[in-house]
């Protein structure tokens, strides 16, 4: 059996969310999101207490992460330091644990529901589905991949404009 352990966002340290009876871990860069005092005090003494802890994400991850949300047009979407969160628990997952992410963040949702890592919200309902961004013409409707960088077609020169659409299973 996997042994379970969560790995926290901004939003479920300010949200108040840590396990007591399991390990919490957050990164550096999650932490630099947490502006309002109350939430920096009670992660300071979580901290402090041992019941939550700092770690990083191995470059390798994040290059695998990158690569998945390049496919699925949420690169658009994630931070830098969303991307650090669930490549963090994607390498928990590849070192044989079961991560739980702890995010109200929709993106990172349909990241992790896409790499099969359980995610919990803390103040929101979560995602439902799995969806994909396409970016599209508004003149001649040429789709271009997510990661496309101008704004304006190559075709035709009108707007491109993101799109959402389902996954396909």
């Amino acid at each position: 059996m996997q042994k379970k352990i969560y790995v926290l966002d901004a939003s479920a340290i300010i949200g108040g969310f840590y396990s007591k009876s399991y390990a919490n871990f957050t990164t550096s860069g999650a932490i630099l999101e947490i502006k309002d005092l109350k939430s920096e005090i009670l992660l300071q003494s979580a901290i402090e207490n041992g019941y939550i802890k700092v770690d990083e994400p191995d470059p390798k991850d994040i290059e695998k992460i990158n690569q998945i949300i390049t496919s699925s047009g949420d690169i658009l979407r994630l931070s830098d330091v969303d991307r650090g969160i669930v490549a963090l628990a994607f390498k928990f997952k590849r070192n044989g644990f079961k991560p739980i992410v702890v995010t109200d963040d929709y993106s990172m949702q349909n990241t992790l529901k896409t790499i099969r890592i359980e995610y919990q919200s803390v103040l929101t309902q979560g995602i439902k589905e799995i969806i994909n961004w396409v970016k599209i013409c508004k003149g001649c409707k040429k789709r271009y991949p997510s990661d496309y960088k101008f704004e304006e077609c190559e075709i035709c020169g009108s707007p491109v404009f993101r799109k959402r659409i389902k996954a396909v299973k």
